[in-house]
């Protein structure tokens, strides 16, 4: 088993978890990396996604993530993200309400780059969808 490392995850409204984790998979904005203890330093911005965090006492905690950055020491991983909600407080209502309002903003882009980006964040949330099994 790897060795543990300090893990937080703080979204505006609360602190989400402060413990040890022995890994925890990021979807940084330049691809999903892994982090373990003695990690090399890196911050990183997220893109929407899911943070899976396997804990030391042996619980895979998943996490939905809007943006943000994570902080990598090789003590430890803190995550600062915009918003966070664990993937099993997350319904399949709260989702299709999501998936429903970034199909609006695809329609409703004046310009190439805002639709690009509406359609980043509709494919990002069907993602998400079918990571928690509504999908």
């Amino acid at each position: 088993m790897a060795d543990p490392f300090t893990f937080e995850l703080v979204s505006p409204e609360r602190l989400l978890l402060s413990e040890a984790a022995t890994q925890v998979v990021v979807p940084g904005a330049e691809g999903q990396f892994t982090v373990l203890k003695g990690h090399a330093p890196v911050m990183a911005t997220l893109r929407p996604g899911v943070v899976e965090a396997t804990l030391a006492r042996g619980v895979v905690e998943r996490i939905f993530v809007r943006g943000g950055f994570a902080d990598t020491t090789p003590e430890g991983l803190t995550i600062l993200a915009e918003e966070a909600i664990m993937l099993a407080d997350l319904g399949a209502e709260k989702i299709a309400a999501e998936i429903r309002n970034a199909e609006e903003d695809v329609a409703d882009a004046s310009d190439a780059s805002l639709k690009a980006a509406a359609e980043l964040r509709l494919q990002q949330l069907k993602e998400v969808r079918a990571a928690a099994g509504h999908g």
